[in-house]
């Protein structure tokens, strides 16, 4: 059968996946294909439905090939991260977009006065943030999904 992940929590391993009419089948990490550990929101898989009356089970769940990973409201693009931390990163600003409030704040910090009282800490800053958009844009969407946007990994 062949259906929608609405949500997937990494920590907890638990998900929903709705199909075209409209039943939902809750999901575990136990549940999915084997080479399978991560699944995005709006992702379109395959699975074996399973249950009975209210409690169904979706297992063996596998992403379909070529399908396009759909869009959840709050997702990130690892694009738009990308190209504000290559033009604006010298300001934190790609670091306030992916919600990493206090390395935002120390890049802010180092942006004004790292180039207003001394030239390397906002040198090296703009260095960092240039590294760092290119590294967001030449990951896969999966592996940059799950290291910054589940993993809410802060620096590099």
């Amino acid at each position: 059968m062949r259906g929608k992940v609405l949500g997937f929590d990494v920590q907890t391993g638990k998900g929903t996946i709705s199909t075209e009419d409209g039943t939902r089948y809750s999901l575990t990490g136990s549940g999915l294909g084997a080479g399978v550990k991560l699944l995005m929101p709006g992702q379109e898989v395959d699975f074996i439905p399973g249950g009975e009356g209210e409690t169904k089970v979706a297992t063996e769940i596998f992403p379909l090939k070529g399908a396009a990973s759909g869009s959840a409201s709050g997702e990130k693009s690892k694009i738009v991260a990308g190209l504000l931390a290559i033009f604006l990163g010298w300001l934190g600003v790609h670091k306030f977009y992916l919600g990493r409030t206090t390395p935002g704040v120390i890049q802010l910090l180092l942006g004004i006065f790292g180039w207003w009282l001394f030239i390397i800490p906002g040198l090296a800053n703009a260095v960092i943030s240039f590294i760092e958009g290119i590294i967001y844009l030449t990951k896969s969407d999966e592996d940059f999904y799950e290291q910054y946007v589940v993993g809410e990994k802060a620096w590099f």
